[in-house]
């Protein structure tokens, strides 16, 4: 599929759909749309008389065009309320029109959509990413994929000048796109080998410097925490290090930490019948964005240094098993009671978040698919967000209003960890029930000393049960662009 970002307005372009975006309850069409009713003898008013289209967020309706129309169907999508017009509602409102026309069949697509605060390249990038995001497909597992027309070519329609912008989504929709597969794929598929070979091969194709840090390198830097989660699997463990960095003085330097379950059991605390154990595949959600992050940065290439860190490994049973009741001692030194092998991601992390702090970044940020108790609290589509840093926190938050993928900051309740206390070593790795997923970021608060920092549990967003916006069923690839937002902030 080919997008194009052009000058051609409504009135002049030709094709199998045209998408135009209606306001929420508009009274009247603006000049433009008028001029296009005229054209096309009144079959949009008449259209959204007929249907008594309202315009709300993602609708869609369609009617055929005269057979002496430069355009073979009319596709009108709802934008929802003027005020705010918001950078998110053109990208589902994208991703709508996208979706529609392959279904109506169309193998052209123009779409006309309203300039966002007179930024006409944040526009095309977000009508972009809707686009490509929406028509995404991953049929690796079937033996006979379906066949289905498909787009071949999208025009932004009144956006002249702005294929730098369209190329912008494309380089971070890939990223998207890798963390889908890593995430979607099963636990046989992708392994921690798996992670450390699709870090080694971004630095390959993009220029990026990789560290694959083994169970002996890991054992030299004292990380017990993570080796202990490490110990039953029959796989090796795989400590990933990739690093982006710009040409000349970096702007910042940053880290972005990812958590790398690869498959979690739940350890010798095993996930019993109707804990979602098949789904345990996604417990990488967060090095699948990390991931994804780095391949959409090496290709945007901004003036910031960037380390990508994921510490990965499987959660298994075996005669090498942690039990509950060891303690684990972390590469910083401090002492971790365990009184639940199923809450291990917490451990990878807190040696990687010790590892990140060394290097001297001046923020880092983990996104860990973490706690049950994040996604009671937010559902399935926001993601928490946990940090002593308030700057940090209104980046985070600012990423998220621009790409809408959407966070809550949660609060930091630093009494919460006495219920973490232990009497024979300086903490267990979980506390009280109420609140776990407060509890989860007291616990990593514990491994970064002064750098700023942030956690995203973001158990809830990186699968969809079902059809949401620009994301289909399965992996949603979440985090990838508010990570690239964050770090060209």
């Amino acid at each position: 599929m080919k997008l194009h970002a052009t000058g051609t307005s409504c009135l002049d372009w030709s094709g199998d759909g045209l998408a135009i975006g209606i306001f929420e309850d508009a009274t009247e069409l603006t000049p433009e749309l008028a001029a296009l009713d005229e054209k096309l003898s009144g079959t949009l008013k008449d259209l959204i008389a007929e249907v008594e289209f309202k315009g709300k967020p993602g609708s869609t309706v369609a009617t055929r065009v005269a057979s002496n129309s430069p355009i073979r169907k009319l596709i009108l999508v709802g934008l929802g309320k003027a005020d705010p017009l918001k950078l998110d509602g053109l990208r589902r409102a994208a991703a709508a029109s996208a979706k529609f026309a392959k279904k109506e069949r169309c193998k052209t697509l123009g779409i006309s959509l309203p300039v966002w605060n007179g930024n006409a390249a944040a526009t095309a990038e977000a009508i972009a990413e809707g686009v490509e995001l929406a028509l995404f497909q991953d049929n690796r597992f079937k033996s006979e994929p379906e066949d289905k027309p498909k787009i071949a070519e999208v025009h932004l329609l009144g956006l002249a000048g702005q294929d730098a912008a369209v190329e912008k989504s494309h380089n971070i929709v890939s990223g998207v796109f890798l963390a889908r597969e890593l995430v979607a794929a099963p636990a046989n598929y992708v392994t921690p080998i798996t992670l450390a070979e699709t870090a080694q091969t971004i630095a390959q194709d993009y220029g990026l410097k990789v560290k694959i840090l083994e169970k002996e390198d890991c054992e030299k830097l004292g990380m017990g925490a993570f080796l202990g989660v490490a110990q039953a699997s029959d796989l090796p463990p795989k400590f990933i290090h990739l690093i982006y960095q710009p040409e000349g003085t970096p702007r910042r330097k940053l880290a972005i930490i990812g958590k790398g379950l690869t498959f979690d059991s739940g350890g010798l605390n095993i996930k019993g019948a109707g804990s979602g154990i098949e789904m345990m595949k996604t417990d990488m959600g967060g090095a699948g964005a990390t991931l994804g992050a780095a391949k959409a940065i090496a290709q945007i290439k901004p003036d910031v240094e960037i380390h990508f860190i994921v510490a990965a490994t499987e959660n298994m049973i075996s005669g090498r098993a942690m039990h509950p009741g060891d303690i684990l001692t972390a590469s910083n030194g401090k002492t971790i009671e365990i009184n639940n092998t199923d809450a291990e991601g917490r451990l990878t992390l807190a040696d990687a978040l010790v590892y990140a702090e060394k290097l001297g970044v001046e923020a880092i940020v983990d996104l860990a698919t973490l706690t049950g108790a994040c996604v009671v609290a937010l559902g399935d589509e926001i993601a928490g967000l946990w940090s002593p840093d308030d700057a940090v926190a209104e980046q985070l938050l600012k990423a998220s209003e621009s790409t809408g993928e959407k966070i809550w900051r949660m609060p930091m309740e630093e009494k919460y960890f006495e219920s973490m206390k232990s009497g024979i070593a300086d903490m267990k790795n979980t506390g009280a029930r109420a609140g776990g997923a407060i509890s989860a970021a007291i616990f990593l608060k514990q491994f970064v000393k002064e750098t700023p920092w942030a956690h995203l549990d973001v158990a809830g967003p990186v699968w969809a049960d079902k059809e949401n916006g620009y994301n289909g069923a399965g992996a949603t690839g979440y985090g990838v662009r508010l990570l690239v937002d964050w770090v060209m902030g």
